[in-house]
């Protein structure tokens, strides 16, 4: 690594956020209703069409109606960039209407535009962690093939409207989520409750394909657009020196690999095709497929990296669990771990960038990490969060090292600047903001915004271009 190592000038320091996580208003501006709209729970849970219980996601954070002021807190910050996604719902309400839904361009037109005020860089998830629930229940979800060209139309509306203001794009946020929360991921239903891992890769190379149209419908309209993918990024660890553990830790990350491996290399890896043989799994292609996966691949590789883990072939091992993003997995003896389970492993961040940037040579865009926690506003009204401040520290200085070996890194957006609703568990006592949002998980309080003391720390990490931790 080189001693000399600094972030690049014009590295997009910001936040990231999702549609279904804080803007609220679900049935407000013609929006239809979203698979978000009927998980009260969370992901990790099944959905519930009665609706009967109460939702957060309904309300989130009221970003709808707040997003001027709060553009207005991101641009304090010092943001270059704010990544956020477009609630397919609010531009096509059941997902195969013919004309999207003008009220629902419009707001987000509203969003870019104010951000483009404050010279902040929009970074839009075209899809991120839900679709139409009509496109569940009347198409069966992702592993229906007409899905595609809806996703398509849709996307194609996005790109169309906004290439010249909106540089950087991704298409489908943490893409390998299908194989971990298929409901959320793929709008998936299972009738034994048990994954049908058929069901579960057909939905994904229906993905992948849509994903590559999006990819060549972006470069079409301007060659200039970084059209990436997005991954929950996890690096894993053998428990030992145990040949058997090495192997296991390996066929662990396949699993995610796959998944950026099929968008940035163009075609669908050896490994793979050996596991669906084995598996007795017949993917479903088109005629022109291979064509279109290979010819637009993505621009860049986009993340998320808030814990590695570890792989065991020992049944002692594989009894001490611990909780995290996605997925449980053995308990590391060497990390610490969140509130929530989940472990702290900065230097796994270092790790995942090089394991990326040398399998792909594309650049890498780390697009979510943070810290998960209970937050307590002392006597005279502040919010002292050294533990965030720790926690992210540690990761940039991991993230700065990374340059240092080579890596070729576009920006970083910490997840959720202001608390919103936590995706794994539909509340909001899990915060990650700089920003404190005075509500609760049951969406009572005043809903004001409140500095902590990391939204300082962070200001100023920005305005010296990393060099200040």
């Amino acid at each position: 690594m080189s001693q000399l190592a600094k972030f690049p000038e014009g590295f997009l320091w910001g936040g990231a956020v999702a549609a279904n996580q804080l803007e609220g208003a679900y049935q407000e501006g013609g929006k239809g209703l979203s698979t978000a709209d009927v998980s009260p729970n969370g992901i990790m849970s099944p959905p519930d069409f009665s609706m009967k219980d109460f939702n957060l996601y309904h309300e989130g954070i009221d970003f709808y109606h707040t997003y001027k002021e709060d553009i207005a807190l991101f641009a304090e910050l010092g943001f270059k960039a704010f990544r956020f996604s477009i609630a397919w719902t609010r531009i096509f309400p059941n997902g195969d209407e013919q004309t999207p839904n003008e009220q629902g361009l419009q707001f987000y037109d509203n969003v870019i535009e104010e951000l483009l005020k404050y010279n902040i860089e929009p970074v839009i998830t075209i899809s991120h962690y839900e679709m139409p629930v009509h496109l569940v229940k009347g198409y069966g979800g992702w592993k229906n093939r007409k899905v595609v060209a809806l996703f398509e139309r849709f996307a194609k509306v996005l790109l169309k409207r906004y290439h010249t203001k909106v540089k950087y794009w991704m298409t489908f946020n943490e893409i390998n989520v299908l194989l971990h929360a298929p409901f959320t991921g793929g709008g998936l239903l299972f009738e034994d409750g048990k994954k049908d891992e058929q069901a579960i890769y057909q939905a994904a190379h229906h993905q992948f394909v849509a994903s590559a149209l999006a990819v060549k419908a972006g470069h079409e309209l301007n060659e200039e657009l970084q059209i990436g993918c997005m991954i929950a990024s996890m690096v894993t660890y053998p428990y030992s020196s145990k040949p058997e553990d090495m192997f296991a830790a390996l066929s662990q990350d396949r699993k995610t690999l796959f998944f950026s491996d099929v968008q940035a290399r163009g075609h669908y890896p050896a490994y793979m095709k050996n596991y669906f043989e084995e598996n007795g799994i017949a993917i479903q292609m088109e005629d022109g497929d291979l064509d279109v996966l290979q010819q637009h691949t993505v621009d860049y590789i986009g993340f998320s990296y808030y814990m590695s883990f570890v792989a065991s072939t020992d049944p002692e091992h594989v009894k001490e669990q611990t909780s995290g993003n996605l997925l449980t997995g053995i308990k590391n003896p060497y990390l610490e771990a969140s509130e929530w389970g989940w472990q702290i492993d900065p230097v796994g961040l270092r790790t995942v960038c090089n394991m990326l940037y040398d399998r792909y040579e594309k650049p890498l865009f780390i697009v979510e990490n943070g810290l998960g926690a209970v937050d307590t506003i002392e006597a005279d009204g502040s919010i002292q969060d050294d533990y965030r401040i720790d926690y992210l520290q540690a990761h940039i200085r991991e993230m700065k090292k990374a340059i240092g070996d080579g890596v070729d890194l576009i920006g970083y957006t910490s997840w959720g600047p202001i608390d919103l609703v936590s995706a794994s568990t539909a509340e909001l006592k899990k915060r990650y903001g700089y920003i404190y949002v005075d509500r609760d998980s049951e969406g009572k309080g005043s809903n004001k915004r409140i500095k902590k003391k990391s939204f300082d720390w962070y200001k100023h990490v920005i305005a010296t271009n990393g060099e200040e931790l």
